[in-house]
């Protein structure tokens, strides 16, 4: 079974990636949903966040905004919060993975916003980074989040850099261009892993 990590900054197109590949039946993890249920109201990670971050829980669930402003800006805080969620977030993974082996899947994504920064690279066979020019990611954030262009910058700067990210990516699948441009890619590519026995074909798109 391939495994394939889909990364990419906010704002860049994974969501659309992702439901490409849901389209093409390849089952896909969502570390960000994972992230959801654990802050939801009964959530695992409600008590060990109100223990950290007091304040930042309503009604029996995380108060997002709260949170946002509690760890922006400031690293031993972010740190704090990565080192409560990611451990959990990774036993979701893994089980989400064992499932799908038992189900005898060729494939399946892990759509993992921090993939490289958590080190989710090394437990994929393949990475997938979608990519945008920066005014573009801009635009789309601001489109569906309420946050402010100077947040929204913040959360950018902290991330690695995208050209990294492309230059560490076995494939590039470019989402500034058009929509019909980005799901051609992206179909010839599942394709690709449900169709064959020996994996992929990282031809479809360029990497510069």
């Amino acid at each position: 079974m391939r495994i394939i990590g889909l990364t990419g900054g906010m704002g860049m197109g994974k969501s659309t990636a992702a439901a490409a590949f849901r389209r093409a039946h390849i089952p896909v993890f969502d570390a960000d949903a994972a992230v959801h249920r654990l802050q939801a109201k009964g959530g695992r990670a409600i008590g060990a966040i109100e223990a950290a971050f007091p304040g930042t829980i309503r009604d029996g669930a995380v108060d997002r905004p709260a949170l946002r402003q509690a760890v922006l800006g400031k690293p031993e805080a972010l740190t704090r919060l990565e080192h409560i969620l990611h451990p959990m977030v990774e036993a979701e993974e893994r089980a989400f993975v064992a499932r799908a082996r038992r189900a005898g899947k060729r494939a399946v994504v892990l759509d993992i916003p921090l993939l490289f920064e958590t080190g989710g690279h090394l437990r994929v066979d393949t990475v997938v980074v979608v990519s945008a020019p920066l005014p573009v990611q801009i635009y789309r954030v601001g489109l569906r989040r309420h946050m402010s262009r100077q947040d929204i910058e913040a959360v950018i700067a902290r991330q690695m850099p995208d050209r990294e990210k492309r230059r560490r990516a076995d494939v590039v699948v470019r989402t500034g261009l058009s929509r019909n441009h980005t799901l051609r890619v992206l179909n010839r590519f599942s394709r690709g892993l449900v169709n064959t026995d020996s994996g992929i074909s990282v031809r479809c798109t360029q990497k510069r």
